[in-house]
């Protein structure tokens, strides 16, 4: 492959158009951020969508990294004086790694091998013989025995046909075509076996994996979550994984490629088919086999944590209302917090649940107390340690005083992660640890994405084996995930934390940090200009960051939309055929108006009118109907609750209602108002055949469900949602 042929390789495999693929590595090439392409360069484009083209920079890397190795092993072969034609287009000809490593591995620099050793001592012609095949009279003996050396330590016949043989079975180890043979034979037909380690059956760690105590599975079908347990198994010293294969299936595969006639030597060919296999092609093609299914596996694991992750960041949030967090806990207390609506700490304190009867009614009292003192209209609940204490105990405050609040449960993965944090200290430097887990599971629902964007992702409690995986891969995927989202909803400049503004694009925590200390010396920004005056701020990074953030009381209304100030010209041409300018945008009659007249716009027709693109003007035309507008509106709210669920209280048959917590391969994890979360197996959630259940639900998604199946003991609650629908 050449340089030049990489737009085209990529517009064959995202199947797109060709100039798509050049419009954009040449706009990723002068280091425009894939939001900032997404959203303000469609025309350029073709509309490719944020997820296109993060695939494209990440296959882009790859193939410019796949081209230089090409070069480098052109190089390496031109040097040993080895590059023929025919190899050089074998080689310019190849478009995965794979094949290229097994062509270049005949000419490889390698350690001293038998083969080596053996070619050292003058063995290399008789191999060739061998190879042929040709003789099919005389003696074997009569043939070695001329390469008899005691000078080189060829001391008998036999010797040498070992070390012809040596070489012939490296040679046919080295076999690109063959390799690639036998990877797809093995792939088909291997089996993944399992067994138990010794001594392990009974232990803590051992008990997990009961499973594969006497485990197999063919490679071709093996689920990625199965991969990882095993793996997992495997690394604790828990698990022996072997290949199984039928080994002369294999040989004869083997011997069909290089047996021909009826030589006096295919009986050394077959033993060197045999050694090949055994001791050469085995052991590499069962790594490369168990490398690139791990791969595969961790893979498909980081692009559903990274799914999950998106769809929990993008919940909507629960704006409006002055939230009481609590963060339950036996021995210490439950701790509270109550947070304004904009996320200002307006009380503190803790309340003894589970401290005898006096306690637990003076604790009744001062939560009746700051509900009633704060007019706290929501009260989120951790879902941790003593959640179910507290719920119950928050119920009956909220039932016998016949108050108009309403609770969640909050799934607190992280609080105590951030509460600890250098971060939680530098915003909540006045409150201890405790307290600062409680704002946090306050603000969460206020706005999850501005709080979860302050943990670090692997600690949110979604995906699964996130700590098998590629962590490098993982953290990319997490902060690109992290970054569309936090760019898909927009900030709002004057209240967003250095935490949230990092991942604006363009921005870097550095500029966050000087954004919040311009804002703290200066007060609040006027318009999305004044960002020139931060420090590190250029123009480069005011182009890229500007359209994403928000500010309200902006001077310039046009800066409490996603419309980038490079279209504030275009934006008000625009306002101007309505019949409107820009200031008529905080008025809500005004806007009423607008929205009228947008809908019976021919918008082709106005494009051409203002000479600009139809995508460009499709997203003004959006923008200026709802300025400020959340795009996580649209999203039903998350579920809360006046009652409390017991485990004991369920039992199979029950429909109840609950919120997606989390979504593996096998199934997915719902939240019914309990601590312990019920499972949907992926055979349960539709009557059709389902390959994903990431095709069928979404992190965040209220279902109705059924309860299937309730081990009290193993505190497990098995859920159905087809049955939930056959049932209404």
């Amino acid at each position: 492959m050449l340089l030049e042929n990489i737009p085209q390789a990529l517009a064959q495999e995202l199947n797109i158009r060709p100039e798509q693929a050049k419009a954009a590595i040449k706009l990723l090439d002068e280091g425009n951020t894939v939001p900032f392409i997404a959203r303000y360069r469609k025309e350029a484009t073709g509309e490719l969508e944020d997820e296109q083209l993060r695939k494209l920079e990440e296959r882009l890397a790859y193939l410019r990294n796949f081209v230089k190795r090409q070069e480098e092993i052109l190089n390496k072969i031109s040097e040993q004086g080895k590059l023929t034609e025919e190899l050089q287009q074998a080689i310019e000809k190849t478009t995965k790694l794979q094949e290229l490593e097994d062509i270049y591995l005949p000419f490889k620099q390698k350690k001293r091998t038998r083969a080596q050793k053996a070619r050292e001592k003058g063995l290399e012609p008789l191999s060739t013989t061998i190879l042929w095949q040709k003789d099919t009279k005389g003696s074997v003996e009569k043939e070695a025995s001329k390469y008899i050396n005691p000078e080189l330590e060829v001391n008998t016949w036999q010797e040498a046909m070992e070390g012809a043989r040596d070489i012939i079975a490296e040679i046919i180890s080295e076999n690109a075509k063959l390799r690639q043979k036998l990877r797809e034979y093995i792939h088909q037909h291997g089996q993944i076996s399992t067994l138990m380690a010794e001594d392990t059956s009974e232990t803590e760690e051992g008990q997990r994996f009961l499973m594969y105590k006497e485990y197999q599975e063919p490679v071709k079908t093996m689920p990625s979550h199965r991969i990882l347990a095993i793996n997992r198994g495997e690394k604790l010293g828990c698990l022996k994984v072997t290949l199984q294969l039928e080994e002369d299936k294999i040989l004869h595969l083997i011997q069909k490629e290089y047996l021909q006639g009826s030589s006096i030597y295919q009986q050394d060919m077959k033993l060197a088919i045999e050694d090949s296999w055994k001791r050469l092609l085995s052991p590499s093609l069962e790594r490369e086999l168990r490398s690139q299914l791990t791969e595969m596996a961790e893979t498909q694991a980081i692009s559903i944590f990274g799914t999950n992750l998106k769809q929990l960041l993008l919940q909507a949030p629960l704006a409006g209302y002055t939230v009481m967090g609590l963060d339950p806990g036996y021995r210490t207390g439950c701790k509270m917090a109550v947070v304004s609506p904009t996320g200002q700490v307006l009380h503190h304190g803790v309340l003894y649940l589970t401290h005898g009867e006096n306690r637990a009614a003076q604790s009744a009292r001062t939560m009746l107390e700051v509900i009633r003192r704060y007019q706290v209209g929501l009260i989120s609940i951790g879902n941790g340690t003593a959640s179910l204490e507290t719920e119950e105990f928050t119920a009956k405050v909220i039932k016998d005083n016949k108050l108009d609040v309403h609770y969640i449960i909050t799934n607190e993965a992280g609080a105590s992660v951030y509460s600890a944090s250098a971060l939680a200290k530098e915003e909540l430097p006045e409150y201890d640890v405790t307290i600062r887990g409680a704002v946090s599971i306050a603000r969460r629902v206020q706005d999850p994405l501005a709080e979860l964007v302050k943990i670090d992702p692997k600690s949110i409690g979604v995906g699964q084996y996130q700590h098998d995986v590629n962590q490098k891969q993982l953290s990319d995927t997490l902060d690109q995930t992290v970054e569309a989202a936090v760019n898909h909803v927009g900030v709002e400049l004057n209240t967003a934390s250095q935490a949230l503004l990092k991942h604006i694009a363009g921005i870097n925590g550095s500029i966050a940090k000087n954004i919040v200390v311009y804002r703290n010396e200066n007060g609040s920004f006027h318009n999305r200009k004044e960002l020139l005056k931060v420090a590190r701020l250029g123009k480069a990074a005011f182009t890229q960051c500007a359209g994403f953030l928000r500010i309200k009381d902006s001077t310039t209304p046009l800066d409490n939309t996603p419309v980038h100030p490079e279209s504030y010209e275009l934006a008000q041409k625009v306002l101007a055929h309505f019949g409107m300018n820009t200031n008529q945008l905080v008025d809500k009659n005004h806007l009423a108006l607008l929205k009228d007249k947008i809908k019976e716009t021919n918008v082709n027709r106005l494009a051409k009118e203002l000479d600009c693109g139809i995508p460009t003007l499709k997203d003004i035309l959006e923008a200026l109907i709802k300025p400020g507008r959340d795009p996580r509106e649209d999203l039903p709210a998350p579920l809360t609750r006046k009652a409390v669920v017991k485990l004991s209280d369920i039992q199979p048959g029950t429909i109840m209602q609950g919120t997606v917590r989390n979504i593996t391969d096998f199934g997915v994890f719902v939240d019914i108002g309990i601590k312990t979360a019920g499972l949907i197996h992926i055979s349960e959630l539709s009557n059709r055949r389902v390959k994903h259940p990431a095709d069928v639900v979404a992190v965040g998604d209220i279902l109705k469900v059924m309860v299937i199946s309730v081990d009290e003991k193993r505190g497990r609650i098995g859920l159905s949602l087809k049955q939930a629908q056959q049932a209404s």
